[in-house]
Order: C-alpha cells, then sequence, then structure tokens
C-alpha cells in the first residue's frame, strides 16, 4: 500500500511532521509493507458485485497490528462511567464495560486506522481524539483512510479521504480540535 494523499487538520501536518518525525517514519514504512492484494479476502454477498473479491477490513487492520505492535505501538482503552443526565422518575440500567479505544498509542500520538462507514472517520477526528487528548493520553492524531478508488474495491458504504477531507473543510476547525494529519491510502 502507499500514501497518495495528505491532509492537515488544525496544523496537523506540520505538528507530526516535527514532533512525531519517527513516529510517522514507522507508520509509512508499516503502510508500505502492506500488500493489499494479500487481504483481497472479503466476497461480495451484495447485489451489485456478487462473488466479487474484496478487500476486507478486518484482514487490513490485523495488518496494520501484526507490523505495529512490535514496535511499541498499543491499543488505549479508556472506561466510560456515563454521567446520568435524567429527568423525572426514570430509573436507569447501569451501563457496564463501555469504553472508547484507540487503535494505536505510542509516545502521546494516536493513530486510527478507519475503513469504516463515513460517521467513524469524523468521529475519530472531532470527537475520539479531543477526548484523549483532554485524558492526557494524545497530544496529535493520525488518522488513516482509504482513497475513493481503494473503497470502490471494499464493501458499500466504506467513506473516503476525498469525502472525508471535504466535509473537514467545510467544518473548519474549532478551539478544542487537535492536530491530526490525515493520510489516504491506496
Amino acid at each position: 500500500m502507499k500514501v497518495v494523499g495528505q491532509y492537515s487538520f488544525a496544523g496537523g501536518k506540520e505538528i507530526v511532521e516535527s514532533e512525531y518525525a519517527s513516529q510517522l517514519t514507522q507508520i509509512i514504512n508499516c503502510i508500505e509493507q502492506i500488500d493489499k492484494e494479500a487481504h483481497k479476502t472479503k466476497e461480495s454477498k451484495e447485489l451489485r458485485t456478487p462473488g466479487q473479491m474484496l478487500y476486507s477490513p478486518v484482514d487490513l487492520n490485523t495488518a496494520f497490528k501484526q507490523y505495529l505492535n512490535p514496535l511499541g505501538w498499543h491499543s488505549s482503552r479508556v472506561k466510560c462511567d456515563y454521567p446520568h443526565y435524567y429527568v423525572g422518575d426514570y430509573q436507569h440500567k447501569e451501563t457496564k464495560g463501555a469504553f472508547r479505544d484507540m487503535d494505536f498509542v505510542k509516545d502521546s500520538l494516536g493513530v486510527e486506522v478507519q475503513f469504516g462507514k463515513y460517521s467513524f472517520m469524523v468521529y475519530n477526528v472531532a470527537a475520539k481524539m479531543t477526548i484523549f487528548s483532554n485524558l492526557e493520553i494524545i497530544d496529535a492524531g493520525i488518522e488513516i483512510v482509504p482513497v475513493k478508488e481503494l473503497a470502490n474495491k471494499m464493501s458499500s458504504g466504506v467513506s473516503y479521504f476525498e469525502q472525508f477531507t471535504w466535509d473537514l473543510d467545510q467544518r473548519g476547525v474549532s478551539n478544542i480540535d487537535i492536530p491530526v494529519l490525515i493520510l489516504g491510502i491506496l
């Protein structure tokens, strides 16, 4: 695989390149080591492409873990103790096992690999990374997403770099956002 797109959200490209250069090199090396053809393992059951072999998001995520974990990258999970803002006589049941997690963290840099629906991409950058920053787990992030050409060879509904970056351009940056470098991969 290779990086074919870069988008700097809230100064993410500049911050990651200057303060996390060695970690960025590890991420790019990881991407370049993944043979995407080896992960074309999902048989389509969709009406538009029955029987066609598609890239498997699960297999691709596993490839990232196999490469990055030995380099000291680890997932980070935080328990969620939800507040109770209920009104009236509503009796809630305790939520057990609720958590938020980040795919990879190393040296205060968080990395999310996202081959899913559009809403997850936006959530990762506009909410999850801010939450992990507020919890003093990360200071900056990298979001790795497919470009349209790759997304077309996955299940329907997978979002892509071009769509995601357009929406971030239209959204703008808020004072609570953290620096995130978005990498579009093929």
